[in-house]
C-alpha cells in the first residue's frame, strides 16, 4: 500500500520538476524576445505559443503524437538518434507536461519584463553594460516576482497534467502513471481510499503553491 501510494506521486513530482526546468529556460527566452521585438506574424506566433492553455488536453496529446510519433519526421529522427521512440516513455510525460505548462511561464515572464522601466535598462547600457549584462543584472532581478510566480504556476499545471500525458506517454505503472492517472484507475477499480489519498495530496500541494504566489505578490 505504501509503495503503491508513493510511486505515482513521486513520479508526478519528478516529471513536473524536470518539465519546469525546460519551461523556465524556453519561457524566459521566448518572453524576452517577444517583449522587446516587433516582426511580421508576431501575434500569430504568440497565439500558437499560448494555445495549449485553452486547447483540450486530448487535442494537445493528439498534436504531440502527430509531431513526435513514430511516423513523423521528428519522431523518426529521435528514434534514430536515441535508438527508441519517445512515445510511451518517461520523457514523453515530461514533454507533455512542459507543453501544457509553457504558456503560464511565458505569460508571467513577459508581464514581468514589460513591467521593467526601460529607462533603467537604458541607463545600464549607457554605463557600458552589454545586452546580456542588462538582462541578467537589471531585467531579471526587477521581474523576479513574476518569474517565480510563473514557475510555481507552471509546476502546478505540470503536476496536474492528465489528458495529453495519457495519450502521448500512456498509463504505464512505475514509468508514466502519474498521480492524476492513478486516481482515475483507482476510481474505476473502486479503490476510493487510495484515490482520496492521492487527490488530497495533490490538492494540498496545489494549495501551498497557489498560496505562495499570493504571498509573493504582496
Amino acid at each position: 500500500m505504501c509503495n503503491d501510494f508513493w510511486t505515482p506521486l513521486k513520479l508526478s513530482l519528478e516529471i513536473a520538476t524536470v518539465s519546469v526546468i525546460f519551461v523556465l529556460v524556453f519561457g524566459v527566452l521566448a518572453a524576452r524576445i517577444f517583449s522587446r521585438r516587433r516582426f511580421f506574424g508576431k501575434t500569430a506566433v504568440e497565439t500558437i505559443l499560448t494555445l495549449p492553455l485553452v486547447l483540450p488536453p486530448t487535442v494537445v496529446g493528439f498534436l504531440l503524437i502527430v509531431l513526435f510519433g513514430t511516423n513523423s519526421p521528428i519522431g523518426k529522427a529521435i528514434e534514430a538518434f536515441f535508438g527508441s521512440p519517445i512515445m510511451f516513455t518517461w520523457w514523453a510525460a515530461v514533454l507533455a507536461a512542459a507543453v501544457v505548462a509553457f504558456p503560464l511561464m511565458y505569460q508571467s515572464a513577459k508581464t514581468g519584463f514589460l513591467s521593467v522601466d526601460g529607462g533603467v535598462e537604458e541607463a545600464a547600457r549607457v554605463d557600458g553594460a552589454n545586452e546580456w549584462k542588462v538582462f541578467f543584472y537589471v531585467t531579471l532581478p526587477l521581474s523576479m516576482k513574476s518569474l517565480i510566480t510563473g514557475l510555481i504556476l507552471s509546476f502546478a499545471r505540470a503536476l496536474g497534467e492528465f489528458g495529453a500525458t495519457l495519450m502521448f506517454a500512456g498509463n504505464l505503472p512505475g514509468r508514466t502513471q502519474t498521480a492524476p492517472m492513478a486516481i482515475y484507475v483507482a476510481l474505476e477499480a473502486g479503490n476510493m481510499e487510495i484515490a482520496w489519498l492521492w487527490a488530497l495530496s495533490l490538492a494540498a500541494i496545489s494549495f501551498l503553491m497557489l498560496y505562495s504566489t499570493t504571498l509573493i505578490k504582496q
